[in-house]
């Protein structure tokens, strides 16, 4: 008779120990509100069609020492342990997330390798 074991403590030890360089909108949120700056990443120049902005972006915090956390889908697939960026796709769903946060405007930058900036909290 063969036993699994359902969790590998080891695992679970090194994952504790390490701090990843990602966080989840949750996560986020919570930096924002201890002064991290929030910034929108272009990846790629966004096309109108109709009356909305299609393209890509992703969305990071930054804090005070440097430190960069991308932004996470909060849903993974436990049997690959995926983590994957989470992707915008348009400019409303940018802007949507950004107001979600708490952030009472939202700038958004609209070419290839530009970024923009916000801050919850004031210096």
């Amino acid at each position: 008779m063969i036993l699994a074991h359902p969790v590998n403590e080891h695992l679970m030890t090194v994952s504790t120990e390490i701090e990843p360089n990602v966080t989840t909108e949750q996560g986020l949120r919570a930096l924002a509100e201890e002064g991290h700056t929030v910034e929108v990443l272009c990846k790629a120049d966004p096309e109108r069609k109709g009356p909305s902005w299609h393209g890509l972006w992703i969305v990071r915090t930054v804090g005070h020492d440097g430190q960069e956390k991308i932004l996470v889908t909060a849903r993974t697939r436990v049997t690959q342990n995926a983590i994957k960026v989470r992707e915008f796709k348009t400019a409303t769903g940018v802007i949507s997330f950004l107001v979600g946060v708490g952030f009472s405007q939202a700038s958004i930058p609209m070419k290839d390798g530009e970024k923009t900036s916000h801050r919850l909290v004031s210096d």
